[in-house]
Formats: structure tokens, sequence, C-alpha cells
């Protein structure tokens, strides 16, 4: 499964993201969580990779899971940091041996790990892993952007050249990060196009799961938490569990009417391995004609 064609074929593509287990609790409720969501027909989900290779073995499970076992179209990430040419051959090679056509490339994050060494040879920007990857092998390849800006980044405009960079070494889309306020992403676009990448820019959609993730990835990653969303959450029992999650589903749905109205490309949901909260969004979008 090629996500490009997906793009090129279909209007208001829907894809979901999910990280591998991180322990045997979560890897025993996981795959009636696939299950769930399988229910709403996405086109296709994809599979993240821990920082440094942390995760190298449980992302292959994963995506194997995925696409093997519940016959979903799979994307695998790649994160590069750290990793050396031959690493991160060996992690392409086994997916390519598994069936997966499309390879989402970001550089990730440093390991916490103090003793992490990063291989000498590894490559230090996600653009260079990109054209790597391009000149090695027959993958379709996706990359991050950041309508935001990344979080370490000197300036927006900065970004947008370094994302121009990762399409024209081979990124053929561009997934991006979270947001809560749209004119962020619509106004990023036009940026991005004014700079010549016409490669097609997914809107990431973030539900409110909790109020304590949302201040800490809002830190993370440097999306901020509106003045709509602050005041809807200021309006509830931050440890009322129900009311906040409902907050959160209503406020993302919401969004996602107006970037389908927009004619958006598709949407890519963050799931945080969790099936209720993109399941009651699309199920909105779809009883409303949204979608």
């Amino acid at each position: 499964m090629r996500v490009s064609n997906l793009y090129k074929n279909n209007k208001n593509v829907i894809s979901m993201e999910f990280f591998p287990p991180r322990n045997e609790k979560a890897a025993q409720n996981f795959g009636n969580i696939v299950d769930n969501l399988s229910a709403m027909k996405p086109d296709y989900m994809s599979v993240t990779f821990g920082a440094g290779g942390s995760t190298r073995e449980g992302s292959y499970q994963t995506v194997k899971q995925v696409m093997i076992d519940k016959k979903q179209p799979t994307v695998a990430y790649i994160a590069g940091f750290g990793l050396g040419p031959d690493d991160i051959k060996d992690v392409l090679d086994k997916y390519k041996d598994l069936g997966i056509e499309t390879i989402f490339v970001i550089r990730g994050d440093k390991p916490r790990d103090d003793k992490f060494v990063p291989h000498p040879d590894s490559f230090s920007y996600a653009s260079e892993m990109i054209a790597f990857i391009k000149k090695n092998y027959n993958f379709t390849l996706g990359c991050a952007g950041y309508p935001e800006g990344h979080i370490e980044a000197e300036s927006l405009e900065k970004d947008i050249e370094y994302l121009k960079l990762k399409v024209d070494n081979g990124a053929e889309y561009v997934v991006c990060q979270y947001f809560y306020d749209n004119q962020f992403y619509f106004d990023y676009v036009e940026k991005c196009q004014s700079k010549g990448i016409d490669v097609p820019i997914i809107p990431g959609i973030m539900p409110v799961y909790t109020v304590k993730m949302t201040q800490m990835l809002s830190k993370v990653c440097g999306s901020k938490i509106t003045e709509d969303l602050q005041k809807e959450l200021d309006a509830i029992d931050a440890e009322d569990k129900d009311a906040v999650l409902n907050t959160g589903i209503q406020f993302a749905a919401n969004q996602c009417k107006g970037l389908l109205k927009a004619g958006v490309p598709g949407l890519h949901f963050y799931t945080m391995d969790r099936s209720k909260s993109t399941t009651e969004i699309i199920n909105q979008l779809r009883q409303s004609g949204a979608l």
C-alpha cells in the first residue's frame, strides 16, 4: 500500500497512528483497540518507532500484527537519530520483506538513556535519511510537518525550508503535528505552497484525552492550547474523566468539520493507543455528512 496513491485517488483519507504497546497489559488490550478502530474502515494505520531504535523489535512486531494479523493497510515509521546506515538498512530490509511499501521518516528525539551513544555515521536530519532511503529502496516516503514550527527550529520559515528539503529529497506526503487552531494549519499550507512544496499536507488530530496529558504534550510538542480550548477545559472538572473525554471529542469533531469543509486531503488521528475518542469523532463526522 503506497500512501501517495491514496491521496492522489481519494478524498478524505482517514489514517490512524499507534505506538508499540509499552507493557504486557497494554499488549493484551492492543488487539481490541485495533479491532475497534478497524471497524471505522480507515484507509491506513501507522506504527511509530522509538528514539534511537528503542522500540525496534516492538515496532516491527506491532507493524506485523496490524498488517498481517489484522489485515490493515499499514505504514511503518523509522526514527533515525543515532542509528548508523547499516542499522537503518536492517530495519528497512525487514519491513520490505514483510511487504511494507510506505515508510514515514523522522529524525526522532535523542533517547533519554544517558548511556546511549549515537553511531558516528548517523544522520543529523530527516532530509538526509530520506535521501539515503530513496537511493537504496523503492519505498514511498512520508515526513513530518509542524504548523506551529518544530520546537527546536529557529523560526517557522526556517522549518519550512527544512520541509522543502525533505520533499526535494524524496518525501511524497507530509503529516502535520497536531494543532488546536485550524488557522495554524491553513496558514502553514499556504506558506509551504508558496515555497514550492506541492505534496499533500495532512492535518494531524489529537483529541484531548486527559488534561494532564494535553498540558504535557503541549510543552513537549510545541502545540499551543488555544484560548477557546482552555475555556472549555476550565469549565469542567479536570478529574472528571468522562467530561474531559467528551469535551475533547466534541472539540476535535468541530475541528475536523472545519478542516473537511476546507477540502483537506485527509485526517490523521493520533490515537495514543485508545479507540473511543477517534471512533466517536468519525461517527459524528459521518452522521453529520461532513465525512
